[in-house]
């Protein structure tokens, strides 16, 4: 990855933990408790007030995926 892309990614992850407190420290704990078979849901209500909503059961894979990506994020 370009260097000058990092470091506007880092830049932008910074202002979003300042903005976003409580979400890095949620995902955070989160992360202690995913395991296979656990279920992710996600549900995003727009300014409008309409919802969106999804979930999945936690796979192998998906644990393999979420560790490759923490290792990568540092």
């Amino acid at each position: 990855m370009n260097p000058m892309a990092m470091m506007k990614i880092k830049g932008l992850l910074d202002r979003f933990r300042s903005n976003h407190p409580k979400v890095p420290m949620f995902f955070s704990a989160a992360s202690q408790s995913i395991g296979e078979g656990s279920i992710i849901e996600i549900s995003i209500t727009n300014a409008d007030g309409k919802k969106l909503c999804t979930n999945m059961k936690v796979t192998a894979d998906d644990l393999e995926l979420f560790e490759q990506l923490k290792n990568t994020a540092g």
